[in-house]
């Protein structure tokens, strides 16, 4: 018995693995499209569409902290070759070299293999979207044996939706979909990372469940070196990236934590993604930092020294220095955490992410968004306003002076 249930999580561990991969090969498509990394390329009078050259992408993972040499740049970009995301355009080098060679992302040129696993991921992430952005009572905080859980649904509620948006025709279909997103580790029983098995098998029951994939995480590419799953659920507040979606002060959020790098005005848009967040003072280096090591996971303390009140903020000859930035989101978000409430500060800051690039940094304390003053106003009034404005966002922060 103790062994069927090893292999079982050997599978589901393994099949989520291939979810991340799937997902971080995603986001990096997306991202150098918009970066024009991928375009229609000449070659020999024949033209390539959608393609990128392999020396360029290197120099683009290395400029964008992606990847923090050549080697460590060709290792990760051989992952992608490995799992059929990526292909020589002419299919004839099937190592990533560091040279002027064409490769290309399957799915943009449709070959890229949907076989059942991979189906079911990608409808997992399209009831996962459904799911988060939509206005219904679905996903809400419940008991179970006497313990709480946050963004749960019930698996007969669940069924009822399912057939609500045409996603399946019959309860005993929608069971079995049920079943399948929890075996691929997209859902899970409560918050508890079980073997799948009889008593916590998905049926149409009054059980809870809860999506345990994050598929809005920024995904850094230095994970896909990281051969483990981290067998936990992820986070769900989606904290490098602010989304329309609702928002709960949840006590026990995963965070793994990145700090900013670049000292950048004004920023073009990269791919908007997300990703975990670690807020602790000091930072952790895991798979954003382009370390191999596991991520660090720890409750979401405030990355403050001390509270810090908005009188304390406009006193006059306080240590604090104003500075305005522009922020363009791109196609995930922004980039960047707020927390506290009146003022709220910036609690987390995606160093790939357009917040990072324009100069935010962890502990600096919002002033106003797009004109708005927003001092007096807590972490969720600041968030539902960005989410609901322009994609490009003007912010005013204050700085402690450093003494």
């Amino acid at each position: 018995m103790e062994e069927g249930m090893s292999s079982m999580q050997q599978k589901a561990a393994e099949l989520e693995h291939m979810a991340e991969v799937l997902l971080t090969g995603e986001q990096l498509r997306l991202r150098l499209h918009e970066e024009k990394v991928i375009k229609d390329r000449r070659h020999h009078l024949k033209t390539y569409p959608n393609c990128f050259v392999a020396k360029e992408l290197i120099d683009w993972l290395i400029d964008h902290k992606e990847a923090s040499d050549r080697e460590t740049a060709i290792k990760l970009v051989q992952k992608l070759l490995d799992h059929s995301i990526i292909h020589h355009v002419c299919d004839e080098h099937k190592e990533f070299k560091d040279v002027k060679l064409f490769y290309r992302f399957r799915k943009d040129d449709g070959t890229f293999p949907l076989d059942n696993e991979v189906k079911v991921f990608m409808r997992g992430q399209r009831l996962y979207e459904k799911l988060m952005s939509s206005e219904n009572t679905l996903l809400q905080a419940r008991e179970e044996e006497g313990v709480k859980y946050e963004r749960t649904f019930v698996a007969s509620e669940f069924i009822d939706w399912l057939i609500q948006e045409g996603e399946v025709t019959t309860r005993t279909e929608a069971e079995q979909l049920g079943r399948r997103l929890l075996e691929h580790g997209i859902i899970q029983h409560g918050e508890k990372s079980l073997p799948v098995s009889n008593k916590h098998h998905f049926m149409d029951s009054n059980l809870l469940y809860q999506c345990r994939m994050n598929f809005r995480r920024r995904r850094r590419l230095m994970e896909l070196l990281t051969e483990k799953s981290r067998l936990m659920p992820e986070s769900h507040d989606s904290p490098f990236c602010l989304r329309k979606q609702n928002h709960d002060n949840r006590k026990h959020t995963s965070f793994l934590s990145v700090s900013p790098t670049k000292e950048i005005k004004i920023v073009s848009a990269v791919r908007r993604s997300s990703m975990s967040s670690c807020g602790s003072s000091g930072y952790f280096s895991s798979s954003p930092t382009l370390s191999s090591s596991p991520p660090v996971l720890c409750n979401p303390k405030s990355v403050l020294k001390r509270p810090v009140t908005a009188d304390e903020l406009l006193m006059p000859g306080a240590p604090y220095v104003r500075k305005t930035f522009t922020i363009v989101g791109d196609a995930v978000g922004w980039g960047f955490v707020v927390r506290g409430s009146k003022p709220c500060h910036i609690q987390a800051v995606d160093p790939s992410g357009p917040a990072a690039a324009a100069g935010m940094k962890v502990c600096q304390f919002v002033v106003s968004v797009n004109g708005l003053n927003v001092l007096h106003v807590d972490y969720r009034t600041v968030s539902n306003l960005i989410l609901t404005g322009p994609r490009t966002i003007v912010m005013e922060v204050m700085e402690e002076i450093e003494s």
